[in-house]
């Protein structure tokens, strides 16, 4: 199936699709980038982006948070170092409150806090400050962990910003652009519905296979 770019889709898998958007990355003019990944299937992506750049593969924690009575329903997300964001849209539509979200808020911190000790122990996040920053998933559906997690670095004071993914939805992309300085998508197909429908591996990894491509890429 045809893609922009010169991308055919599905990619045979996270790893191919690195690749590729490290091709397109080297060509963006960066200058001391940080890349960060958003667990878990980011991670797998933004290895041959971090080692085509020349730099460490750094992540970014976020976790979603869930509607009380439909877990896989995000109602928002959070990232490390940012606050809750919440889809404000689909907060209306289903008449629920930030007030009722705040148990299920203070669970994702809590694993949000686990996550970043499992992948980054006593190291400190790197800095961020100044830097043209590289966020890196492996594909944008809603894109709501993906605008807690520009948040929060725009938080901290970027150069640059940057969103890179291999596919998109045309809609979230856009959307993103005004979170983003610059979102480099390879592909943003027509009859999007989930990012997995995209790949022809598109396997769930585990905080083991995180942390293997962590140590490997540091």
């Amino acid at each position: 199936m045809g893609a922009g770019r010169g991308v055919f889709l599905p990619f045979a898998d996270r790893a191919e699709a690195g690749v590729l958007l490290a091709d397109a990355l080297a060509e963006a003019g960066l200058s001391d980038p940080v890349v960060l990944a958003l667990p878990r299937g980011g991670v797998a992506v933004a290895a041959p982006v971090a080692e085509r750049l020349g730099v460490p593969l750094e992540v970014l924690v976020t976790r979603k948070i869930g509607h009380p009575w439909q877990p896989e329903l995000g109602m928002g997300a959070i990232a490390e170092g940012g606050e809750p964001v919440f889809d404000a849209e689909l907060l209306s539509q289903l008449t629920t409150t930030v007030e009722e979200l705040e148990p299920i808020v203070a669970r994702e911190r809590a694993e949000l806090a686990r996550r970043v000790r499992a992948y980054r122990g006593d190291r400190p996040p790197p800095v961020t400050a100044g830097r043209d920053v590289v966020v890196v998933d492996d594909g944008l559906a809603t894109g709501g962990t993906a605008r807690a997690a520009l948040r929060a670095v725009r938080a901290s004071g970027p150069r640059r910003l940057v969103l890179a993914v291999p596919v998109g939805s045309s809609r979230t992309v856009k959307a993103l652009g005004e979170e983003a300085d610059q979102v480099v998508a390879l592909a943003t197909p027509a009859g999007f519905y989930a990012v997995g429908q995209w790949y022809q591996r598109f396997d769930q990894l585990t905080d083991a296979d995180v942390l293997t491509l962590l140590r490997r890429e540091r």
